[in-house]
């Protein structure tokens, strides 16, 4: 079984990674929300389907902000737990996650064992 990780190579390896998407998150939020407004719906001149469609678009506009929310909690977690020197760890049984689960996603919390 391979040597654990040092905190400083943990570190190193995934905060710039958690950071850019932490950055990519926020400017597509920005971006997406420059984009969004409240819809009007003139009742005469809008049939139903355009209406429902206008109301599906703002449900699926709601759920991807959800989405990234949840992301960006995740993040924030992660670097709180490099910063504790927790990172990588798995916050069940105590052992190292595993790199290839950590790349790809360094937000995980579990080993696959015990993500089972």
């Amino acid at each position: 079984m391979a040597e654990d990780p040092s905190e400083t190579e943990l570190a190193e390896r995934y905060r710039p990674r958690l950071e850019a998407e932490r950055e990519e998150i926020a400017e597509s939020s920005a971006a997406s929300g420059e984009s969004r407004r409240p819809v009007e719906l003139d009742q005469q001149s809008v049939g139903r389907l355009s209406r429902q469609d206008a109301l599906q678009n703002q449900a699926m506009a709601q759920a991807q902000e959800a989405r990234r929310s949840g992301r960006l909690r995740a993040i924030a977690a992660a670097v709180e737990r490099i910063e504790e020197g927790e990172f990588g760890f798995c916050e069940d049984c105590g052992d190292f996650i595993g790199w290839r689960r950590l790349d790809l996603d360094p937000c995980a919390v579990r080993c696959t064992d015990c993500a089972r």
